[in-house]
Order: structure tokens, then C-alpha cells, then sequence
């Protein structure tokens, strides 16, 4: 028995979520089905996070244990073959024993895309959230800076949701704005709730609207109820970066 890997991209726009369900297509469950001609089995592949329907990866991790010998190239290849274009492995490696894509992490690295323009463009709409209303960029900016560190982000998690804890610790957490109105939100951590980046930023944009001022984000990092933060952002703006590991 082998554990491998594997590292991959793809457009989350058709795509019901990384996790199999009933119904509709998944990332995990074309992957595992892809790795099952090769396996001869059904195999079982485990994603560092779990994106939801709509929510994009350049750069998500899974793992798996088989026993096929094929050598990691071509296994690559063969497994890209079997997916559809908008879901692409690119590399698979060797890991050692016990190696768990979700519980080996240390840190994962998400952005959001926010076009804040009178139009976006039908090739971009997929990939951002199109905010037209006039937006106060550098008071977004100072409440995305007081969300790294150690805090209490209960009230950022989705409802329904159960966590053993709700602290956690964000080493960066930081917004651009480009001269042509593309703002791009990055945040990355120990551990994220569900929804938790998209309420962050629905919250942002709460601040860049007026409609909350900048300290309110640091009242709301003490632990809080989720109602008492900002609506949750589209799924269409978000991607997953990349995964860390020691």
C-alpha cells in the first residue's frame, strides 16, 4: 500500500463541492472514480478542504492509499485523461505513511475576487463578485488587518455548524485593490470554519459600504453570533490557494 499527493486545480462553477453526494458531480467523487481505473476498486481520496458548490482551487490537496504500481507520471496523466476539463491534476507525489491531506495541513491560504466596477466582464463573472456600489477601500483594508492573529470567530462560522472551537489563528490576512477595480482579499491560517472566509468578506464589504464602521470587525473577533456579522459572500469569488505542510 501506497500514499500519494496530489495536488490539483479546477473551475468549481458546475461542480456540487469537493465532497461526493447524491447527486451531481463532485471533485472527490470524479477523482475517486478516475483513480479507481487504475486500482481496479473503488478507492477512497481525502481533500484538505472541503470547497463548497460554486468555489474554486488553484491549488487543493488530496490523498489516497493504493496499491497500483503505476509510476506518479503516468498515473497523472492517465487520471487527467479520465477528467473533465475544468478539474486538472497537477502533480502527484509520493508521501510517506500516515501522511493525511486534511490533518497533516498546517495552514491553507484562500482569496476572494471582488470586481468593484460599473461592469464586469462575461469572461470574469464566474471568478469574482460584482460589487458596483461605491465601496471605501481603505476602511475594508483596515478591518482585513485586524483580522489576523488569534481570535474567536464564532461569529463568523455558518449556522447549524458545531466546531470543538471556534479560535483560530490567521497569519495573513490582507486586501488589494488594482487601478482597474479588481479587489483581491487574502487570508490564510491554521484552520478554517465553514463559510468563514465568505462571511469575513461579506463583512468587509459591510465596512466598505458604510454600513458598519471598521472597529465593528474587532468587536466581532472577541466571539460573537453569527447574525451580528455581515451577510455571506457569493461562492463564485472565492478560490483555495494552496495547502501547507511541514
Amino acid at each position: 500500500m501506497r500514499t500519494l499527493k496530489i495536488t490539483l486545480a479546477y473551475d468549481g462553477t458546475r461542480f456540487v463541492g469537493w465532497q461526493r453526494q447524491a447527486g451531481g458531480d463532485s471533485i472527490q467523487g470524479l477523482l475517486e472514480d478516475a483513480l479507481a481505473a487504475f486500482e481496479g476498486r473503488a478507492v477512497s481520496v481525502q481533500g484538505a478542504g472541503r470547497t463548497d458548490a460554486g468555489v474554486h482551487a488553484l491549488g487543493q490537496v488530496a490523498s489516497v492509499q493504493l496499491t497500483a504500481g503505476h509510476d506518479t507520471a503516468v498515473l497523472m496523466r492517465g487520471v487527467n485523461v479520465r477528467l473533465p476539463p475544468e478539474v486538472r491534476v497537477l502533480a502527484i507525489d509520493e508521501a510517506p505513511p500516515g501522511f493525511h491531506a486534511r490533518f497533516s495541513a498546517r495552514s491553507k491560504t484562500y482569496r476572494y475576487q471582488i470586481r468593484h466596477a460599473p461592469v464586469v466582464s462575461p469572461f470574469e463573472q464566474a471568478y469574482v463578485w460584482h460589487v458596483p456600489q461605491r465601496l471605501d477601500v481603505e476602511a475594508m483594508r483596515a478591518a482585513a488587518a485586524a483580522v489576523a492573529g488569534r481570535h474567536d470567530f464564532a461569529a463568523f462560522k455558518s449556522v447549524g455548524t458545531d466546531p470543538a472551537t471556534t479560535v483560530r489563528t490567521m497569519t495573513r490576512s490582507a486586501l488589494a485593490c488594482d487601478a482597474a477595480g479588481l479587489l483581491t482579499y487574502e487570508i490564510a491560517g491554521d484552520g478554517f470554519l465553514r463559510h468563514m472566509v465568505r462571511a469575513i468578506v461579506g463583512t468587509l464589504v459591510e465596512v466598505g459600504r458604510g454600513w458598519r464602521d471598521g472597529p465593528a470587525m474587532t468587536a466581532l473577533l472577541g466571539g460573537g453570533r453569527r447574525a451580528e456579522a455581515g451577510a455571506t459572500a457569493p461562492p463564485h469569488g472565492l478560490f483555495l490557494v494552496g495547502v501547507d505542510y511541514d
